[in-house]
């Protein structure tokens, strides 16, 4: 979970992997969403999606879960992950994705609105007029898809551009199930993201989520938020959780690497081998430059 999903991965998980792509070119790509039949695990994608989604369903952000049952239009950036349930055998509707050299091949009008934006709402519930209008504006960019014009990715971003702005009319979906384990979950999310940072196997690839706050920024939430959910679900503080495997993790190294204590150190996330001593006597009882010597 502390990457993204990128474009190509996309294309080779729904099987289509005759589609060059490239993160510095403009790209953007429309489809059915016959491929949203299976589950899509909690990630970020490094490209943005809108989707009108005619399926039932459950988008399940960190702290929160909106079910669908009516047709929805969503919207998702590369800063706010999320999985999706499918929860009927039917999937119908159509997503495009499109990635920043797009959005920044013009203008960035399109990605500075507000359903774009991390903290606002990603998800709205269009009534049946609005769900026929912009499924024929989908329909119409799947069929200048196949077109060879030169400018059709324009023609696309007009197309999108209507797509997003009738999203804007509408009242956002206020449907959250702020269920009773959201604390579970989001605790869940951090555990397993924590452990996913080790083992530290590379004096190259520094220890990168060393706080609370470097983990709630990768989880969306707020940095009180994961505080309050770690601690209520664990009895320990998110600060405890990150210190003690940090810990685990360097007598792990001290014990079977040959890294110095300052190589380490500097492979733990911290700035000096000095600080690093002091925490892991803290932790532990003994100097790391101790514990060594007793393997010796």
């Amino acid at each position: 979970m502390e990457r993204k999903e990128s474009i190509r991965e996309f294309y080779q998980r729904i099987d289509c992997t005759k589609i060059e792509t490239n993160s510095h070119i403009p790209h953007i790509n429309i489809f059915e969403r016959d491929s949203c039949s299976v589950q899509i695990p909690y990630s970020r994608r490094d490209y943005y999606k809108v989707t009108l989604i005619l399926g039932e369903g459950r988008i399940e952000y960190a702290d929160k879960t909106f079910k669908i049952r009516q047709p929805a239009l969503l919207f998702s950036n590369p800063l706010i992950p999320y999985a999706w349930i499918p929860e009927s055998e039917e999937q119908k509707g159509w997503f495009c994705i499109f990635n920043e050299a797009f959005v920044r091949e013009h203008d960035r009008l399109l990605t500075d609105l507000p359903m774009f934006q991390p903290g606002n709402d990603h998800l709205f519930f269009p009534d049946a007029k609005q769900t026929n209008k912009i499924a024929d504006l989908f329909d119409k960019m799947m069929k200048e898809k196949q077109e060879c014009y030169e400018y059709k990715s324009d023609v696309l971003r007009s197309y999108l551009h209507l797509v997003v702005h009738e999203g804007l009319k509408m009242q956002p979906g206020n449907t959250s199930e702020q269920a009773t384990n959201a604390g579970t979950r989001i605790t869940n999310l951090f555990l397993e993201l924590l452990e996913r940072q080790f083992p530290v196997d590379s004096m190259q690839n520094s220890l990168q989520l060393t706080t609370a706050k470097d983990y709630a920024g990768r989880l969306s939430v707020h940095v009180n938020h994961l505080n309050r959910s770690v601690k209520e679900v664990t009895g320990r503080t998110t600060t405890e959780h990150i210190g003690n495997r940090i810990a685990l993790e360097a007598q792990a190294l001290i014990r079977h690497s040959d890294w110095s204590i300052s190589e380490i150190a500097y492979s733990l996330g911290f700035e000096y081998p000095a600080h690093f001593t002091n925490f892991y006597k803290k932790k532990t009882g003994q100097t790391p430059a101790a514990l060594r010597r007793e393997i010796v």
